[in-house]
């Protein structure tokens, strides 16, 4: 019963699926590799990457790797606090907060992390590459440099309406 309850909990999304190949001596040795992100839609996030010899394997592996891989967004709204900029490797996506109703401005990887991390109203530019599992790692870099104006306000030691 506990376990149906977990499924339930977060959903996910594939993102990629790569086929790489070891060539052996015998010849060719096929694997893939699978990146998957999965949320609540609830400001929790995470993603991770499975490989093995079949495509559901390395799903179910990948599933599994980002469940012990989330992150909490702050979302205020339906929208991001502030911008932020995240840089993984080539890969450096730009978060800003949209206006209500404005929907999720974002391209494939980028998209799917938002969507699962309950984000409704955001724009997003992809400055550097566009490898998915480098946008990902860039996407969620960003959302963990936000902050709500109440934790800068403690972090300052002054009161939410001093800050402006």
């Amino acid at each position: 019963m506990a376990r149906n309850e977990e499924v339930k909990e977060f959903e996910e999304r594939v993102v990629a699926i790569n086929r790489v190949t070891k060539v052996v001596k015998g010849g060719r040795r096929l694997r893939f590799a699978a990146l998957v992100v999965v949320g609540d839609r609830n400001g929790r996030v995470g993603f991770g990457t499975g490989k093995a010899q079949e495509v559901p394997e390395a799903i179910r592996k990948a599933i599994e790797a980002a469940k012990k891989n989330l992150s909490t967004v702050p979302i205020v709204g339906t929208t991001l606090p502030h911008e932020a900029l995240g840089v993984f490797g080539g890969g450096k996506i730009l978060l800003k907060p949209a206006a209500e109703g404005s929907g999720v401005a974002a391209g494939g990887a980028t998209r799917a992390v938002l969507e699962l991390a309950g984000v409704a109203d955001v724009t997003t530019k992809s400055l550097g590459s566009n490898t998915p599992i480098n946008v990902v790692r860039a996407t969620v870099d960003g959302l963990n440099q936000l902050k709500r104006a109440e934790e800068v306000a403690a972090l300052r030691g002054k009161s939410v309406s001093e800050l402006a």
